[in-house]
């Protein structure tokens, strides 16, 4: 499977969030048709989330926990007995809660003190692109930016490698 970084998509809905953000990125890979909505695919994506990704995140819980932030819990803490189609915006995925919520795209985010941090999923022809907009409230998340940036430009493309994408 290939992976690729590329632009967020111009028309999807977090690219109306793009503006100021301090980090963002995009990755996309080729996926055959599916009925799947993109909260469907997300739960796929987070459901192959490799165990070093699920050990860094607690790592980070560990050590962010000293500046009082929160402990967010693994990337794939989702309710796997729930359906997709049980969720609304506002309802808690995991570690993020759905702020917008439609066929092709889902976005699913999470604020703390030191930034606000969304991340889409959204359907495209014959592919899938995964974006994260970051906006930044002070300097603790601008510090918390220079070590998570480098890991997430990994753990995005390690999770959609293992997604299995009917």
């Amino acid at each position: 499977m290939t992976i690729l970084a590329t632009a967020v998509p111009p028309h999807a809905e977090i690219a109306r969030r793009l503006r100021g953000a301090d980090f963002h990125d995009c990755y996309e890979t080729a996926i055959a048709p599916t009925p799947l909505s993109a909260l469907e695919l997300y739960l796929k994506v987070v459901a192959g989330t490799p165990r070093w990704v699920n050990a860094m995140m607690t790592l980070r819980n560990r050590i962010v926990r000293l500046v009082g932030l929160k402990n967010l819990g693994a990337l794939g803490d989702t309710d796997g007995a729930k359906p997709a189609s049980a969720y609304r915006v506002g309802d808690r995925v995991g570690i993020f809660s759905i702020v917008y919520l439609s066929e092709q795209e889902v976005i699913l985010g999470d604020s703390d003190k030191h930034l606000n941090v969304e991340v889409s999923v959204c359907k495209l022809p014959g592919k899938v692109a995964v974006s994260t907009v970051v906006h930044t409230h002070n300097a603790l998340g601008r510090i918390y930016m220079l070590f998570v940036a480098p890991a997430h430009r990994r753990i995005v493309p390690a999770t959609l490698r293992n997604a299995r994408f009917l």
